[in-house]
């Protein structure tokens, strides 16, 4: 999947002081601007409040990097979002390896707790079809040792995440060239969907 030159479907807004903090705090993360933060510069305080709830949740479920990266990886995949996979599994491999996130990415369990795989599999379930899921899949999250607390917790980060992963998908954001190179060939070669 090249690159293209187009890096969304929008026009790029008129530079403002706080589209500007926003492109600044890339730089200062990443080293460039991400091409989903120029589609999300029409309104980079809905950006802000996005994440800081998503975080908010992750740290009230107590959810470790390790289960963040599975659950984005799991919910990414299972949607087809190319960008967030291609992200958040080069994270995961960080904290595991490659062949783990790319596993993780495929949808392999191999390597992961109860916990982790119960979590995965509850990810895909719902970023494939949430009106399908049963009581059964809640209970099996709880045989492996989560609370309901957590369970919410993880549900309620897994459709944060849906819900930026659709306004960059169906904007058209392209990954960026600068993800893939520092992404695990491992990962690279796992992402086989999206733009």
């Amino acid at each position: 999947m090249a690159q293209t030159a187009l890096m969304t479907f929008l026009a790029e807004p008129p530079i403002t002081p706080r589209i500007q903090a926003l492109y600044d705090a890339d730089v200062a993360s990443y080293g460039y601007v991400m091409n989903l933060n120029r589609a999300w510069a029409h309104h980079p305080d809905a950006h802000d409040a996005l994440f800081d709830l998503i975080g908010a949740v992750a740290r009230e479920g107590g959810l470790s990097m390790r289960e963040r990266g599975i659950l984005v990886t799991a919910c990414a995949s299972a949607m087809g979002d190319s960008y967030c996979s291609l992200a958040w599994g080069a994270k995961l491999a960080r904290e595991s390896d490659p062949a783990f996130a790319a596993a993780a990415l495929g949808g392999a369990a191999d390597g992961m707790t109860d916990a982790e795989r119960a979590m995965a599999t509850w990810a895909r379930k719902v970023a494939a079809d949430p009106n399908a899921t049963t009581e059964a899949d809640v209970q099996a999250l709880r045989d492996a040792g989560l609370a309901d607390r957590t369970i919410f917790a993880v549900t309620t980060f897994v459709a944060l995440r849906m819900a930026f992963s659709t306004v960059n998908d169906a904007l058209g954001a392209v990954p960026d060239d600068e993800l893939r190179a520092a992404a695990p060939d491992e990962v690279v070669d796992a992402v086989t969907w999206g733009r």
